[in-house]
């Protein structure tokens, strides 16, 4: 009886469907479907036009259903349901919805458009199906906190577009799946950058050709598992390393000697396991910041040198691990160290810290070892435990060293500095003193560097989240982190309470947006703090009544279905009418109706950027009073403001009789609101009403490239700040010249157009002047010459004809500007002409001297600066033919922080955990992903 009742309703909407539908039959068919079998679906579920209507969570294409969003929504479900017939899928996110239980289909594989494949925190169960190796196109795959089990399908090698592999906190087993014969492996995602397997039932040996030189991957993390044999010697071919857990297996043998050929690594994690023999020497690892070999069976060694080598340590975890001696002095001189775990080993005689002992040190745990002596430490924010040594059997032992001692990691924020306020009992005081419903939930990081009470740690973190949301405009007022303490497998847990502003609570596709994004994980979190995943609680607003089980009321609706599809085509008719009504309404509303064709084409093709009043903005920048002015140029000033969301922009605001045209403000809004990058400044929005056309972009603080080279933003730009300044732009042009849709020269590259942010991130700005590159088969756009003087192509100057070539000109200026600290043109004479005849002179390169800019600081080697040199004049090469591709510069620059970091007579290199070895995607946001 159940399936006839299915069947005649889905007849009766399928009739509907026929007459009113402009959404693809056979996807609407799927998502009635599941409107039948899963609960608590969005009430707007309702009609017979998902994409016409709005469904939330729902977003399509020409009539095709592209992505699904229902994170986080209490949506309840006994089955995958139909969801692999929708062909043009590319996004699917159903995080954090524990009711939905079932299997994966071998159907799956039916998905060949699908990019994003987020299941976080659900309940799905069963094998992960070997034709999830069909998705070509997949980039992220997150499986996370589930209760997947089985093996880890070979076929998950065929996936060449990964670039992150998620399975975390599952049930699979077996050995790690590696190339044989017909049979792909994890050997074959040579660019995926995250491998994430951790917290599993995986056996067997790693095997050694899971690792090799070709792989690009930065995180490697297998912890919590129950592999056995050795760490493979391979593990130290993989320079690209950032992170290494492979903890809390029951790994044996020898670590391999070749790990500080990791020159990038940042985090080793290698406890609790059975490994023998020595101590690896971790010596020229100068990035690594976390250390722990803790409960292993090492043989017993004096205190390796290596530890007062490592620059960037800030955790050291070395308990049972057998080293003896006594501890030096110059450990707890390293600037950054935080916490330091000898405890139960052989360490004996003196201990002290010394005077000059880092500021941020707040633990040291020494208790069972051998100590007789201390020199008293002269602060009392460092907690010294020592029970168990010698020293503590003393008559004047200090209780407060010798004590019985529990270490606690944790730490709880405090909320705020309201005064007293009494929120009702479903409401939560916010930190910013509104009473509100916020959606909770957990951050999971699979590492974080940090293990005390430094709350500028937490505070970076709430600053580095509420960037990220404001960025993507969510409705949010203010964000509270608490309770980080380390879980059972060593994962630092935060609980996020997100509050929602000018209102008291979240609707569904708040919340929805913000757990997707944050399991989208947002590059800015990553390159600071590491990968996370986010579960939740589920939303007060979002328990959901279950469907009625009335058969009566089914049947009589059967009964119906003639009466409803009449009923459905007079409502069609009159929708049709009504949509056309507001058509033409919305054009007479919409300033951009009265955009004139004449001067400026058709009205831009918008992708995300919003539109603002004149009074908007005017109100956000107090008047556009001069207080609030932060630079002018050609086409006007620019104003610092702040929109009702508490999101910093900048307004660029023409002047009457600019430099720019119509035409350049219809394009910069038109290429800006679909590029998406961390090196590219983000349009947020435009404002064309008044007479007044502005553009509102993310407010970047620290000013230009060109004000930091010539002093006067006061930020010291050394040589290795240059090298960064250098990569991060050139990935911001590589992106635009190869992976933009289509493709962009930006025309105007200058140092005047690059940009620096709170963390002195490069992003280019300013695509007033900026062309698309149409596929005509040329390679060139005949244009008239645009620019600025002395960043300008000659080759271009004198054809007119546009490339890509003519943007790696420019950039080959800005990188002799950052060589030499001089303008392109000066007394008359180009820069190109100034280095030319500095290196044509006999004594080269030992006069570069002449020209180089004082306050680098490349120490007495000239290597990297030569190399650096080279490429830039490669870029302004006077042929176009003969100058690399953006891509190519990006490669060549990293090799060159590379050898910098490596060169023992350079300057000590930024830590390479900053870089975002992706190339900067972020596949949440990059449109065709």
């Amino acid at each position: 009886m159940g399936l006839l009742i299915h069947v005649l309703l889905i007849v009766m909407i399928t009739q509907s469907l026929v007459i009113a539908s402009g959404t693809d039959l056979a996807d609407v068919a799927v998502l009635s479907a599941l409107k039948i079998s899963w609960q608590n679906l969005p009430p707007n579920w309702i009609g017979s036009d998902p994409c016409g209507s709005g469904w939330d969570g729902i977003n399509c294409t020409n009539s095709r259903v592209t992505s699904i969003a229902l994170q986080g929504l209490n949506v309840k479900g006994t089955e995958f349901g139909d969801i692999p017939s929708l062909s043009e899928l590319q996004y699917l996110d159903l995080s954090n919805n524990r009711g939905l239980k079932g299997t994966l289909p071998p159907s799956i594989g039916n998905l060949k458009n699908l990019s994003h494949l987020i299941l976080v925190g659900c309940s799905f169960f069963g094998p992960i199906p070997e034709s999830i190796g069909s998705l070509q196109n997949l980039v992220l795959l997150s499986l996370n906190n589930n209760s997947f089990s089985g093996p880890i399908p070979h076929s998950i090698g065929n996936l060449f577009k990964l670039f992150r592999l998620d399975l975390n906190d599952n049930k699979l087993s077996g050995i790690l799946p590696v190339s044989s014969g017909n049979l792909s492996g994890l050997d074959m995602l040579v660019n995926a950058r995250h491998l994430h397997l951790g917290t599993n039932q995986l056996s067997g040996a790693i095997p050694p050709q899971l690792f090799s030189s070709k792989l690009k991957v930065i995180h490697v993390v297998l912890d919590n598992n129950q592999l056995t044999g050795s760490i493979p010697q391979t593990l130290g071919y993989v320079k690209t390393l950032l992170v290494v857990r492979l903890d809390s297996n029951l790994l044996s043998g020898t670590v391999p000697q070749n790990l500080n050929n990791l020159a990038n690594l940042s985090q080793l994690y290698l406890s609790n396991n059975n490994l023998t023999g020595p101590l690896p020497n971790l010596t020229g690892l100068n990035f690594l910041d976390y250390v722990d070999m803790s409960n292993n069976s090492f043989s017993p060694t004096d205190v390796p040198s290596w530890f007062t080598t490592l620059g960037s340590l800030m955790t050291l975890l070395m308990e049972r691990t057998q080293i003896r001696g006594e501890i030096p002095v110059d450990l707890f001189s390293s600037p950054h160290l935080e916490t330091v775990v000898l405890s139960n080993n052989q360490l004996n005689g003196s201990f002290d810290i010394g005077t000059s002992y880092s500021d941020n040190l707040r633990l040291v745990d020494l208790q069972n070892n051998s100590i007789t002596n201390l020199v008293q430490i002269t602060r009392n924010d460092t907690e010294l435990i020592l029970t168990g040594n010698p020293i503590c059997d003393r008559i004047e032992a200090t209780p407060g060293y010798c004590g019985v001692q529990k270490i606690n990691f944790s730490n709880t924020i405090p909320s705020n500095n309201c005064t007293p306020v009494v929120c009702s009992s479903d409401k939560i005081l916010s930190p910013r003193c509104n009473c509100s419903d916020p959606y909770t939930g957990t951050l999971h990081f699979i590492y974080f560097s940090f293990s005390n009470d430094n709350s500028s740690h937490f505070e970076f973190l709430t600053g580095f989240l509420m960037s990220v949301f404001q960025l993507n405009q969510l409705p949010i007022d203010s964000i509270l982190l608490s309770n980080p303490p380390i879980d059972i497998n060593f994962y630092r847990q935060f609980t996020l309470q997100v509050f929602p502003s000018g209102q008291d609570s979240f609707n569904r596709t708040a919340v929805s947006a913000i757990g997707t994004l944050l399991n989208s994980q947002p590059r800015q979190v990553i390159s600071y703090y590491g990968p996370f995943y986010f579960t939740d609680e589920t939303y007060s607003l979002f328990g959901g009544a279950k469907k009625s089980s009335n058969t009566g009321i089914i049947i009589g609706a059967a009964v119906g279905g003639s009466v409803l599809v009449l009923l459905l085509l007079f409502v069609g008719v009159y929708a049709f009418q009504q949509k056309r009504r507001a058509k033409r309404a919305l054009v007479q509303s919409n300033p951009l109706a009265s955009w004139d064709p004449k001067t400026s084409g058709s009205i831009p093709d918008l992708k995300g950027a919003r539109w603002f009043s004149f009074e908007e903005l005017k109100k956000c920048t107090d008047n556009f009073s001069e207080a609030t002015g932060i630079g002018s140029g050609g086409y006007g000033k620019v104003y610092r403001g702040t929109l009702a969301n508490g999101q910093l922009v900048a307004i660029k605001r023409a002047q009457q009789g600019s430099l720019q045209g119509d035409q350049e403000f219809k394009t910069e809004i038109e290429l800006l609101s679909r590029i998406h990058h961390k090196n590219v400044v983000s349009l947020v929005g435009f404002c064309y009403d008044k007479g007044e056309e502005m553009l509102v972009y993310e407010y970047i603080p620290n000013g230009t490239l060109l004000e930091s080279l010539s002093g006067k933003s006061g930020i010291r730009m050394d040589g290795m700040r240059r090298l960064r300044v250098a990569l991060d732009s050139a990935r911001g042009l590589a992106y635009m010249h190869e992976l933009a849709d289509p493709p962009i020269i930006h025309r105007d590259v200058k140092s005047n157009n690059i940009l620096l942010d709170q963390h002195l991130i490069a992003k280019i700005a300013d695509f007033g002047l900026s062309k698309p590159i149409k596929d005509s088969g040329k390679g060139y756009i005949t244009t008239q010459v645009k620019g600025t003087m002395g960043y300008m192509d000659p080759e271009y100057y004198m054809t007119e004809q546009l490339t890509e070539k003519s943007d790696v000109y420019s950039f080959g200026i800005v990188l002799l500007e950052l060589i030499t600290g001089r303008r392109p043109i000066e007394r008359g004479r180009h820069i190109v002409r100034e280095v030319k005849e500095a290196m044509d002179k006999s004594n080269y390169p030992n006069n570069l001297r002449e020209i180089l800019d004082d306050s680098i600081g490349w120490g007495t080697s000239l290597v990297c600066l030569e190399k650096f040199l080279d490429l830039a004049m490669s870029c302004v090469n006077d042929s176009a033919d003969n100058r690399p591709k953006m891509g190519e510069v990006v490669r060549e620059i990293e090799n060159i922080i590379e050898l910098a970091s490596l060169d023992p007579n350079s300057e000590p290199a930024f830590s390479s955990s900053s870089f975002d070895y992706s190339g900067g995607f972020v596949p949440f946001h990059v449109e065709g992903h």
